[in-house]
C-alpha cells in the first residue's frame, strides 16, 4: 500500500507569485503521484481523473488506473484535510491495437446508478463493479471505440430510483463507422446504431446529443434517429461549408458491430469522414464562424500549427484507419422542415470551371481537437478555431442548432474546457439548482511568454451578453514552475469534493481588537499634552473614568478564550467549499474551486498596494483609483447566502478602511472629497465597528470605550488596523502631527459618526452602549475642532455650530465625558444645553451665572444673559431653584429680578410677604422694585406705607447729604414760576426735565403715591410723613400741598399752589377733585363717587379766586381771574364775584363771567316759568281726569 498525504494548509501554506484574485483558485488534492510501479519511469502521464464517494481513479499513459481511497480527517478538526491511500493499480484490459500507439486509458466513466464502471483503454472499453474496479460482465468489452459517453446530462447519474424498476444507464459507444446506443443495466444491451463515423466525443441532453468527428460537430437525435450537421472545427476546412445546417436528416442504419464477446484477433476498422450532403441553414453558421476569425487572421504558428494527422492531436482517437469512400446516406426530410433548396454548388463550381484559372494545390487538412459542454440545459457549447496556436470561438447552440447568444473567444484553441455555474438567467432545475450563479468556462491552454510559453488554465463568464459589460478573461497558473511546461487536463468529476479555506475563516472571524495594545494610555496623554493642555487634563479624567466603567464588571475567567473558540466555531463553517472540477499537471492533481469572495477580493485588495521608501523606512502606498473601482463595483450588490453576505460587509470595511487610512499617508497626497465619501459609504455599508476608526487616529483613540466585552471585527480588519497602529506608534516622531487632523478628514469623521448616531436603538449593533458612548465623544470633539473657526456669537443658518447644539440637544451616551471636554475647551454655552437635555435645570442655571459673572465661554453665544435667566426660571418647577436665582437675579438687575417673583405665567408662585421677605435678605435692593410692582401694577394698597417710606428714604437722604439738589429743587420752582401761560402743570414739567438719578425717579415715584388715586388718605400715615420732611418744607412744596390736601387744609394747599409753585392748572385741578387726587392717572379714570359734591367745588373755586386776586403779577392776576371766572363761572354766585372784583377793573375783564352769568340766571327764570306752567297743566289734566270718573260712575245714594 501506498499512502499520500495532502499538504497541510496551516503549515506549509504556499507562497504565490501572483495575487489569488481570479474567480477560481487551485487546491491541492493529490501531489506527487506514484505514476510508475517500478518508480523508474519519467514518461508516464495522467490521462483522466474521475472522483466518486471518497474514491479517486486516475487514468495513466501507462494503461493503469490509480484507485486511491480518501482517508477522512478528523472530525474535531474542522480545518482538517483528508488525505488518500493507494487501495489499488488496476490495469484495465483491452484488445491490441493495429498500430504501435498506445494512448493508456483514455476515459472513465462511472455510472453509480448502477454501481459500474465503463474504462476506456486503448480504444477498447472494458466494463468494472464500483467502487473497488472488480471486471464484470465475463469477457464483454467494445472495441474499436473512440469515445463511450453521452450520458444524458439531464438526470441524477446517483438516483438509483428507477420507478420501480432496475436501474439502468444509456451510453452512446462511438465506434469508427457507427454510434451504438447501449443500455447498461445488469448487463450491457444495445439498444439501435446511428449511422455516424468516426465520432470523438459527444455530449447528450435528453434524446439531443451534440457530436464531434476529426473535423465537424452534429446534433443527433438518438431516438428518431436523425441529425443536423452544424459547422467545421476547423474554419479553414473548406470541404464542410457545403454541409452546414439544414434539418434533422434520418441516419438509421444496419444494426450490425459494436459489442464482441471474444477475444479474437482485432478487427480492421476505418474512421473515414463521411461525405453527405445536407440542407443548408438559414442562419448562417459558416458566415458567422468567419467573422470570428476576420480579426485574428488565418495563418497558423509554429510547431502548434495543427497540420498533423488526427491521432497525433489528441490521444482519444483511433490509430490511423485505412480509408475508405463512404456510401451517401439516404436522406428523407423532417416532417417539420419546410426549407427551399439551395442552388446546387455544382453549377457555381462550374461556372468558376470555365472562368477562372486552374486552382492553386489544396492546403492539407487542419485538425483540431473537438470541445464540446452543455453549460445549460438547452444549449451546447462548441469551440472551433484556425490552429492550436491561433484563438478559438466558442459557439452556442440550442437543441434546434440554432445560435443562441454571442460567441466566446478563447486566447488560444483550448486543450480541454469545462463549464461550471448554473448562468444568470437560466432557470434552475433539481439538477444544478445547488450549483453557483455565476457561469464560467475553464480551458486549458498555452500562453506565451516571451521566447517560451507556459500552460494554465484561462477563464471568463459565458453568461453575460457583450452588452451587459466587457468581457474579462483570467488566467489562472499551476503551482511551482516546473507544472507550468506540463500539459493541464481538466475534468468535471461526478461527486463533489470538499475544501476547506484557512484563509477564509481567518479573514472572516471576529477577533478581539485592543486599540491599547500597542500604546499605552500614559503615552497618548504624554503625546497631547504639547497640543492642548486642556486636552491633556480631560484625557486624564477619562482614563480614570475608561477604568471604572471597564472594571465595573468582570468577566468569568477564560471567557476570551471561549468567545475565541465560539468565534472559531461559526468562522469555520465558512471556510468549507466544494467543487466538481479537477486540473492535472505532470504527477499533481488540484482541485479546481471558485475562489472565495472574501479571499478574491481581499487578494485584488492586496494587489493594489505597494511600498514606498523614505528615510531609510518602508512606508506602505496604494493605488486609491483602483481601490474605488472595487468599492464601487460593490454598490447596489445583495448576498445570497450567509458567507457572501458576511464576505462583502469585510470587504467593504476593508477596502474603506485602507482608503481612509490612505489620507493619512506621509508621503501620498490627501484623498479627494469624493473619495472620503467613498470610504464612507463602504465603511457604513460594511459595518465597520466606528470605534477601530477612532483607534487609528491618537487625537480620537483615547474615547474608545471597550467595554468589559471588548471589540470583535473580522481578522483581516484588525490585521489592518493593528498594523497600522503600530507603525505610527513607532514611526511617529513628532507628537503634535500625530493630532493635527485636516478639514477633510474632519469632514469626513463629522458624516461618519453622525451617521452611526443615527443607528441608536438598531437591535443588530452589538455592544452598544459601548460603541456609542465612543462615538458621541470622538463626535463631540471634532464638532469642537470645526467649530473653532466660526465667528463668535449666535449661527445663522445651518453650520458646525448648530450641528454642535443638535448633538448635544438630543442628548449624548458619554455624558459625563462631555461635561469634561465641553469644559475643557471652555464652551460652557453648549454645556448648559447638554444640561438641559438632560433636564438639569440646576446645572443650567449654575452654568450660566458663571457666563454672566464672567467666566470665559470661547463660542460667546450668551447673549442677554440675565434675560435668559429671567425666562429660564419661569419655565421651571423648582421653588428652591426659583428663589435662588430669583434672588441672585435681583441682586444684580432689580428691575429684571423682581419679574422673577412678578411674572403671573411663573410656573412657581410666592406670596408677595414671602417675597418681600426674601427680597429683604438676599437682594435689598430691589426690595422697592418689588413695592413698586405691588403698588402700581397690582394695587395691592397695602404696601403704600412701605413704598413711600423707601421714596421718602432716598429723597431726604440726597436731600440732607446733597445742598446740590436742594438747590436743584428750588431752581425748578422759579423756572417754573418764570414760565409764561400757557404752560404744563409742574408735574409735567418736572418729568420732562427729570434727571437720571434715582432719588429724581423716586420722588416722582413719590408725589404719584401720595397725589393719585389709589385710595383715601387712611392708606398712608400722613402726619408721620409730615414729620420727616418737615426740614425740607421749603425743597417739597408739591409734597406739602398734597398732605395738606389730605388733610383738609385746602386754602394752604390752594395759597402755594398758586403763590408756591404757579402751577394754575392744578390748582384749578385740585378744586374740582376736592383736593384727594391731584395727580391722577389718566383722564377719566378717576371714579365718579371719589369726586366732591358741587357745594365743595364751589367753596373750593371761591378759596382759589380770592388766592388769584392776591397774585403779586398784575397782568397774571388779571389773566388768570377772568380765565377762572369764564371757565369756572357757573360755580360762583354773581354777588360775591362782584364783591371781590377790584372797583378799578374795567367790566370788560369780567365781562365773560358776566354775560354767562346773566344767560344763566335768564335760563333758569326760564326754566322755572316752563316747571310752573308744566305743573299747571297736569293739574288740570288730573282735574278732567277726576270728573270723567264721576260722570261714569253716576250718582249714588247713601242711605
Amino acid at each position: 500500500m501506498e499512502t499520500q498525504d495532502v499538504e497541510d494548509a496551516s503549515s506549509k501554506k504556499r507562497k504565490r507569485a501572483a495575487a489569488e484574485t481570479g474567480p477560481f483558485v487551485l487546491r491541492s488534492l493529490l501531489q506527487d503521484l506514484p505514476l510508475s510501479a517500478e518508480g523508474d519511469r519519467d514518461d508516464i502521464e495522467i490521462n483522466c481523473v474521475e472522483f466518486l464517494d471518497q474514491n479517486l481513479y486516475v487514468g495513466t499513459t501507462a494503461s493503469e488506473i490509480l484507485h486511491f481511497v480518501q482517508i477522512p480527517p478528523d472530525p474535531e478538526d474542522a480545518s482538517g484535510q483528508p488525505s488518500y491511500i493507494l487501495a489499488s493499480r488496476l490495469p484495465p484490459a483491452f484488445h491490441e491495437p493495429q498500430t504501435s500507439v498506445r494512448p493508456g486509458v483514455q476515459q472513465i466513466l462511472l455510472l453509480p446508478k448502477i454501481n459500474k464502471a465503463c474504462i476506456l483503454c486503448n480504444w477498447t472499453v472494458t466494463f468494472y463493479s464500483l467502487p473497488e474496479l472488480s471486471p464484470v460482465f465475463g469477457s464483454t468489452q467494445i472495441r474499436s471505440c473512440n469515445w463511450i459517453g453521452g450520458i444524458d446530462l439531464n438526470t441524477d447519474i446517483k438516483d438509483v430510483n428507477n420507478n420501480g424498476g432496475k436501474p439502468a444507464v444509456t451510453v452512446l459507444a462511438s465506434l469508427n463507422k457507427k454510434i451504438r446506443v447501449i443500455k447498461i443495466s445488469e448487463d450491457p444491451r444495445g439498444l439501435r446504431t446511428i449511422d455516424f463515423a468516426g465520432s470523438t466525443t459527444s455530449v447528450r441532453r435528453d434524446s439531443i446529443a451534440c457530436v464531434a468527428d476529426s473535423r465537424s460537430y452534429a446534433l443527433l437525435d438518438v431516438d428518431r434517429l436523425a441529425k443536423i450537421p452544424l459547422f467545421p472545427i476547423s474554419s479553414l476546412d473548406d470541404s464542410q461549408s457545403g454541409n452546414v445546417g439544414g434539418k434533422f436528416e434520418d441516419i438509421s442504419g444496419s444494426s450490425g458491430g459494436g459489442i464482441s464477446r471474444s477475444t479474437s484477433s482485432a478487427q480492421g476498422y476505418s474512421s473515414g469522414h463521411q461525405d453527405t450532403q445536407s440542407h443548408t441553414r438559414s442562419t448562417s453558421l459558416s458566415t458567422l464562424i468567419s467573422a470570428q476569425y476576420s480579426r485574428h487572421g488565418r495563418g497558423t504558428s509554429g510547431d502548434h500549427s495543427g497540420r498533423e494527422t488526427p491521432e497525433g492531436l489528441f490521444r482519444e482517437s483511433s490509430p490511423t484507419p485505412t480509408r475508405s469512400p463512404m456510401r451517401p446516406l439516404a436522406r428523407e426530410p423532417s416532417p417539420s422542415g419546410d426549407k427551399p433548396l439551395p442552388p446546387p454548388p455544382a453549377t457555381e463550381a462550374t461556372i468558376a470551371e470555365q472562368t477562372a484559372p486552374p486552382p492553386p494545390p489544396a492546403p492539407e487538412p487542419i485538425y483540431l481537437k473537438p470541445h464540446i459542454v452543455s453549460p445549460s440545459p438547452q444549449e451546447f457549447l462548441l469551440v472551433t478555431g484556425t490552429g492550436l496556436g491561433d484563438p478559438g470561438v466558442g459557439m452556442f447552440v440550442n437543441l434546434e442548432g440554432d445560435v443562441t447568444r454571442s460567441t466566446l473567444e478563447f486566447d488560444r484553441y483550448p486543450e480541454q474546457i469545462v463549464a461550471d455555474g448554473r448562468g444568470f438567467g437560466i432557470d434552475p432545475t433539481p439538477l444544478n439548482i445547488e450549483d453557483e450563479e455565476e457561469g464560467f468556462i475553464l480551458a486549458s491552454m498555452t500562453r506565451d511568454q516571451g521566447e517560451s510559453f507556459c500552460y494554465g488554465i484561462e477563464i471568463q463568464r459565458w453568461d453575460q451578453d457583450p452588452g451587459e459589460g466587457e468581457t474579462q478573461k483570467y488566467w489562472l497558473d499551476t503551482p511551482g514552475e516546473k507544472d507550468q511546461t506540463s500539459k493541464i487536463g481538466l475534468r468535471s468529476v461526478v461527486d463533489a469534493g470538499d475544501l476547506y479555506f484557512q484563509d477564509v475563516v481567518d479573514k472572516l472571524r471576529l477577533k478581539r481588537f485592543q486599540p491599547f495594545a500597542t500604546r499605552s494610555m500614559d503615552e497618548s496623554i504624554l503625546s497631547l499634552h504639547s497640543v492642548d493642555s486642556r486636552t491633556a487634563i480631560s484625557l486624564e479624567r477619562v482614563s480614570g473614568e475608561r477604568e471604572l466603567f471597564e472594571s465595573g464588571e468582570s468577566q468569568p475567567e477564560g471567557w476570551e478564550e471561549h468567545r475565541n473558540e465560539e468565534e472559531l466555531q461559526f468562522a469555520q463553517r465558512l471556510g468549507h467549499s466544494r467543487t466538481r472540477i479537477v486540473a492535472w499537471s505532470g504527477k499533481d492533481i488540484w482541485w479546481t474551486v471558485r475562489n472565495p469572495l472574501a479571499l478574491r477580493l481581499d487578494a485584488s485588495i492586496s494587489d493594489m498596494a505597494e511600498s514606498k521608501i523614505r528615510d531609510d523606512k518602508t512606508y506602505p502606498s496604494l493605488d486609491r483609483m483602483k481601490l474605488v473601482e472595487l468599492i464601487n463595483s460593490l454598490r447596489g450588490r445583495e448576498a445570497k447566502t450567509e458567507t457572501e453576505f458576511l464576505s462583502l460587509g469585510y470587504i467593504r470595511q476593508r477596502a474603506g478602511l485602507l482608503l481612509f487610512m490612505s489620507g493619512l499617508d506621509v508621503l501620498a497626497g490627501p484623498p479627494s472629497e469624493p473619495e472620503y465619501r467613498i470610504a464612507e459609504d463602504a465603511l457604513l455599508e460594511g459595518g465597520l465597528d466606528p470605534r477601530v476608526i477612532l483607534a487609528i487616529l491618537p487625537y480620537l483613540r483615547n474615547e474608545i470605550i471597550e467595554g468589559k466585552s471588548g471589540i470583535w471585527v473580522h481578522g483581516g480588519v484588525k490585521d489592518v488596523a493593528d498594523s497600522f497602529i503600530t507603525n505610527s506608534s513607532t514611526n511617529s516622531e513628532n507628537p503634535r502631527q500625530d493630532n493635527a487632523m485636516s478639514d477633510h478628514i474632519l469632514q469626513f469623521l463629522k458624516r461618519f459618526l453622525a451617521a452611526w448616531r443615527k443607528k441608536k436603538g438598531f437591535g443588530s449593533i452589538a455592544n452598544e452602549k459601548e460603541v456609542f458612548k465612543s462615538v458621541d465623544a470622538a463626535l463631540l470633539i471634532v464638532l469642537l475642532q470645526l467649530d473653532k473657526s466660526s465667528p463668535a456669537g449666535v449661527p445663522r443658518g445651518r453650520s458646525v455650530r448648530t450641528e454642535l447644539y443638535d448633538l448635544v440637544d438630543h442628548g449624548v451616551d458619554c455624558f459625563e465625558r462631555a461635561i469634561s471636554l465641553l469644559e475643557s475647551h471652555n464652551r460652557l454655552y453648549v454645556l448648559s444645553r447638554l444640561y438641559q437635555s438632560r433636564k438639569m435645570a440646576a446645572e443650567v442655571l449654575a452654568t450660566w451665572r458663571r457666563i454672566v459673572e464672567g467666566k470665559v465661554d470661547e463660542g460667546r453665544e450668551f447673549r442677554d444673559g440675565e434675560q435668559r435667566v429671567r425666562e429660564y426660571l419661569a419655565k421651571i418647577r423648582n421653588a428652591a431653584l426659583v428663589q435662588e436665582y430669583g434672588v441672585w437675579l435681583a441682586a444684580r438687575n432689580p428691575k429684571l429680578g423682581v419679574q422673577v417673583f412678578a411674572e403671573d405665567k411663573s410656573q412657581v408662585k410666592f406670596e408677595p410677604t414671602q417675597v418681600v421677605e426674601i427680597l429683604r435678605s438676599g437682594a435689598p435692593g430691589a426690595v422697592k422694585e418689588y413695592l413698586e410692582y405691588l403698588v402700581f401694577s397690582k394695587n395691592h394698597a397695602e404696601y403704600i406705607n412701605e413704598l413711600i417710606a423707601y421714596y421718602l428714604d432716598i429723597v431726604t437722604m440726597k436731600l440732607e447729604q446733597s445742598k446740590e439738589a436742594r438747590a436743584i429743587l428750588a431752581q425748578t420752582y422759579e423756572s417754573y414760576r418764570a414760565l409764561r401761560p400757557p404752560k404744563p402743570t409742574y408735574r409735567q414739567f418736572i418729568t420732562d426735565n427729570a434727571l437720571d438719578e434715582e432719588w429724581w425717579h423716586s420722588r416722582l415715584r413719590l408725589l404719584q403715591l401720595l397725589g393719585g388715586s389709589q385710595g383715601s388718605a387712611s392708606q398712608y400715615d400722613v402726619a408721620a410723613i409730615l414729620e420727616r420732611i418737615a426740614l425740607y418744607t421749603q425743597e417739597l412744596v408739591p409734597e406739602i400741598i398734597i398732605l395738606d390736601g389730605r388733610q383738609s387744609h385746602h386754602e394752604e394747599a390752594l395759597r402755594l399752589l398758586t403763590h408756591g409753585l404757579g402751577d394754575y392748572d392744578t390748582a384749578i385741578n385740585y378744586c374740582l377733585l376736592g383736593g384727594s387726587s391731584i395727580y391722577h392717572p389718566v383722564s377719566g379714570t378717576v371714579a365718579r363717587q371719589s369726586l366732591p359734591s358741587r357745594e365743595q367745588q364751589a367753596e373750593l373755586f371761591g378759596y382759589l379766586l380770592s388766592e388769584f386776586l392776591k397774585i403779586e403779577d398784575i397782568s397774571n392776576r388779571i389773566e388768570q381771574t377772568s380765565n377762572l371766572l369764564e371757565r369756572f363761572g357757573g360755580w360762583f354766585d354773581i354777588g360775591h364775584v362782584l364783591s371781590l372784583i377790584p372797583d378799578n377793573w374795567s367790566v370788560e375783564l369780567v365781562s365773560g363771567f358776566l354775560v354767562s352769568s346773566l344767560r344763566r340766571i335768564v335760563r333758569e327764570r326760564s326754566e322755572t316759568m316752563i316747571a310752573k306752567a308744566l305743573s299747571g297743566a297736569e293739574n288740570l289734566k288730573t282735574t278732567a281726569d277726576l270728573i270723567g270718573k264721576i260722570d261714569a260712575a253716576g250718582p249714588s245714594v247713601e242711605a
